[in-house]
């Protein structure tokens, strides 16, 4: 289910992806965002060293206070990225949980990604389901 119209086409994903305590309920779940972010994300393409993980922090309480948007940016094999999409509008919780558990669990708060084509555009998926957060 696309949250917003295909106009704006600033991401997708569904809290129906997700169980009561937001963890995703299969390995197929995704999200995903980067319309602004073109130039970057083909730079990445091109230089072929994506490690295909993000590079998110939570929200500060300073962030939460402004509804600023969650910026995502990848690990790739020197540096990290420019940003390359922003998390959909109202997904923001299941993210900042998802890295606080990681976290918690003493993991790396990295989320794995991966860059696809559509027609005329670049995106990053967020592969929500592959991590393992029981």
């Amino acid at each position: 289910m696309a949250l917003f119209g295909r106009d704006r086409d600033v991401g997708d994903g569904s809290f129906n992806d997700y169980v009561y305590d937001l963890r995703p309920k299969n390995s197929r779940v995704t999200m995903a965002g980067s319309n602004p972010h073109q130039d970057e994300l083909r730079t990445i393409l091109e230089s072929d060293d994506v490690t295909a993980e993000t590079a998110i922090s939570p929200r500060s309480i300073e962030q939460e206070r402004v509804d600023a948007p969650i910026e995502v940016r990848l690990f790739t094999s020197r540096r990290v990225s420019g940003v390359v999409g922003t998390i959909p509008r109202g997904l923001e919780s299941i993210i900042d949980e998802t890295l606080r558990r990681l976290d918690d669990r003493g993991e790396k708060v990295r989320i794995p990604a991966v860059i696809v084509g559509k027609p005329g555009a670049l995106r990053v998926k967020l592969l929500m389901g592959k991590l393992k957060l029981t």
